[in-house]
Order: C-alpha cells, then sequence, then structure tokens
C-alpha cells in the first residue's frame, strides 16, 4: 500500500486543473506546469485530487507514489514556489549576477559563466564576513533542482576543508587529515 500516493492532494484558492489526454495541467498566479501521467487514474473529490492504481504490482505501486508526489509539487510550485539558497565556501570565492547571467570565480584560473533557465529567478548576496550565498527561486521544483545541482556540480564540497558550493543546511561529513 503506498501511504504517500492514496493521500489525497488539497487545491488551494486560485489555483486550477485540467486533465486532457493523460496529461495534468496544473495553472496558478505563480504560472503553469503541465506532467504527462500514464497507467493511473486522477479524480477531483470535494477539492482534492485523489490517485488510484488500477492493479498492485510493483510498477503500479511505484508510479502511484511518483505522480502524487509531482502532481503536490506542481500545486505548490503554482500556489508558493520553491527556492534553494547555496553557499560559496573558500578563500576568494564570489558570485555576482546581471539578470539571468550568474558570474562564478571558484578558484579556477578562469570565472565561470553560466546563464540561467528564465523560469529560474537568480539572487546573489555578498555580505562582508561571511560567505556569499547565490539564491535561486522558481515555480518548477524540478528544473530549480536541476540548476541548482549543475552549480553545486562545479565545485563540490571536499571533505578536509569543506571548500566548494553547498546548499544553505547541508551537513558535511568532514574527515580528519593525515597525522604528522
Amino acid at each position: 500500500m503506498s501511504r504517500i500516493g492514496n493521500a489525497p492532494i488539497a487545491i488551494p484558492a486560485g489555483v486550477t486543473m485540467t486533465i486532457k489526454d493523460s496529461v495534468v495541467t496544473i495553472k496558478g498566479k505563480l504560472g503553469e506546469l503541465s506532467q504527462n501521467i500514464e497507467e493511473i487514474a486522477i479524480k477531483e473529490e470535494d477539492g482534492k485530487l485523489v490517485l488510484s492504481r488500477p492493479s498492485d504490482s510493483k510498477d503500479h505501486k511505484a508510479k502511484h507514489g511518483l505522480y502524487r508526489s509531482l502532481i503536490n509539487n506542481m500545486v505548490t510550485g503554482v500556489s508558493k514556489g520553491f527556492t534553494k539558497e547555496l553557499e560559496l565556501i573558500g578563500v576568494g570565492y564570489r558570485a555576482t549576477n546581471q539578470g539571468q547571467t550568474l558570474d562564478l570565480a571558484l578558484g579556477y584560473s578562469h570565472t565561470i559563466v553560466m546563464s540561467i533557465a528564465s523560469e529560474v529567478k537568480v539572487e546573489t548576496e555578498s555580505v562582508k564576513g561571511k560567505p556569499p550565498i547565490i539564491k535561486l527561486s522558481s515555480h518548477d521544483n524540478q528544473l530549480l533542482g536541476q540548476v541548482a545541482a549543475k552549480i553545486r556540480s562545479l565545485r563540490k564540497p571536499e571533505p578536509y576543508k569543506g571548500k566548494g558550493i553547498k546548499f544553505v543546511g547541508e551537513i558535511l561529513r568532514r574527515k580528519a587529515g593525515k597525522t604528522a
């Protein structure tokens, strides 16, 4: 029994949902998202979405929970939105942005210039004495996670000094150095 898949999804005010040819489209104040749903039935009851699966096969159970989570993220995204913050830890690490272009100095011989997707809003914050922070916000949680992971992959945090790009609040496993 899928506990996640069986939970109904509450639709807040201002969010509309349409189902056409196994494609679920959700519109809200922050944008519009759509998702192709296969083999799982969706119905609206009392302002809530309920997903049901045709059988108890392993594949249907997996898709039941997956599609429920994806639709719930879509509803949350178009009504509230999502944010992720990345922290640059290291001497001389800097981040600046002009519009959707992110300019990163990460200890390489060159600066890295990334153009961010238009659905993701990017802000950089540099306060003296604190590491620079990159704030990403979007209504699409999948795209937001993908962009954040791409930025983090440019300089992953290393386990000895902790230098690199990490998510705010992420706990790094540190290692002891060589003993002399």
